[in-house]
């Protein structure tokens, strides 16, 4: 069996929770059947790049991003099967089946009807990535969903579907590579007290991250509580401006408030998770949030909004606290979020038994070699 994985991010060039989950999947399917992976950019050690063509230079996104996906469809011959990762090569897999009929097979990572946000990333070209999304999952022989949540979600957005097709497999986290680091010199070089209190964020700086929401929930948080926001990678120009107005507003309004502005490297980002007393995921949406799962790994407590698959990775009460999240009560939101990471800060004890809970959890049930596995299964029955 010869499976293509098509997909926007690969390594080096990782940016967000797609990215890891295609990393590591590929790292295990490659030890069970034969893999070829085509992604986004320039040819790199594992995978085959594909550029958008060159007259499309400064057109709308989503014509480059087609433009791609039929660079892959040509180099496709061969394939058993396709596997596409995210609306950016949804449309390469769809091609992909009709062209070779082959199977293709969908990971749902995000929905675009739950991110209408994208609009100020893409203008009219969100019609197009929702377009090209909806008629590759209509036209898939199944779709992987990360959580349970997402599944409900799918099935929401795309009532059209066979719900037979939509197959839950959970992300997963390799907790050899997370774990608890002892090294806090990207903190102390920031002039982060590493013996107080902090509460961390790690993740990109856009409306489904709930950024926002945290930076006005910290103008609550108990005086002795430092904040360590690692946020980069922003969508657009306009929530960049946003964001660093917010920060430095809240900066001017309490000391201990810390901006890591870009994208930290894996060990920077461990000695981050490792540090804090609490974690912060303030998402508005998130199909299952494998950032949460990094922090358990690290032994972060957790504070999260209950959107989405978190609660199927937060185990409320034990590894962590999640906080309602209604978008028609942001405001309670945010307080509630502040109150939650205050009383995780205000007993230190029950915050590193937390942290020590969502360790184990990690470690238990979260599993890429059983995530592989199960993702051949599942090969194979859309191949008989």
């Amino acid at each position: 069996m010869r499976t293509a994985i098509l997909t926007r991010e690969f390594p080096p060039d990782i940016y967000g929770g797609a990215g890891v989950h295609v990393d590591y999947l590929v790292r295990e399917l490659r030890a069970l059947i034969d893999v070829d992976v085509h992604a986004f950019g320039d040819d790199r050690p594992g995978a085959t790049g594909h550029r958008p063509a060159a007259e499309l230079a400064g057109a709308n996104p989503a014509l480059a991003t087609l433009s791609v996906d039929l660079s892959m469809v040509n180099a496709l011959g061969g394939a058993d099967i396709a596997h596409s990762h995210t609306w950016y090569a949804n449309m390469a897999g769809h091609l992909a089946k009709l062209l070779y009929g082959i199977p293709h097979v969908v990971t749902a990572h995000s929905l675009e009807p739950r991110r209408p946000w994208k609009a100020e990333q893409l203008g009219g070209g969100y019609r197009v990535s929702s377009w090209a999304e909806r008629t590759a999952y209509e036209g898939a022989d199944a779709i992987v969903a990360v959580s349970k949540g997402m599944r409900a979600d799918i099935l929401d957005c795309y009532p059209d579907l066979d719900p037979a097709k939509v197959h839950v497999i959970l992300n997963g986290i390799d907790t050899q590579i997370y774990r608890p680091v002892a090294e806090r010199d990207v903190l102390t070089a920031k002039g982060v007290d590493v013996d107080a209190p902090i509460a961390s964020f790690v993740g990109r700086i856009t409306r489904q991250k709930g950024v926002k929401h945290l930076i006005a929930a910290a103008h609550s948080f108990d005086p002795g509580i430092q904040l360590v926001l690692c946020a980069g990678a922003p969508d657009t120009p306009e929530i960049a401006a946003e964001t660093k107005a917010a920060i430095e507003e809240l900066q001017a309004a309490r000391p201990g408030v810390f901006w890591f502005d870009g994208m930290l490297t894996l060990d920077q980002v461990k000695q981050v998770l490792s540090a804090s007393t609490v974690f912060c995921c303030p998402s508005v949406y998130e199909p299952l949030g494998i950032v949460n799962l990094e922090a358990m790994a690290c032994g972060a407590a957790v504070v999260a909004s209950d959107v989405g698959g978190i609660p199927e990775v937060v185990d409320n009460g034990v590894t962590g606290t999640l906080v309602h999240y209604d978008p028609a009560a942001e405001r309670q939101f945010e307080a509630e979020f502040a109150a939650a990471v205050n009383a995780t800060v205000a007993d230190p004890a029950a915050a590193a038994a937390r942290g020590e809970a969502g360790r184990a959890r990690a470690v238990d049930q979260f599993s890429w070699t059983a995530i592989a596995e199960t993702t051949v299964e599942l090969y194979r029955s859309v191949l008989a």
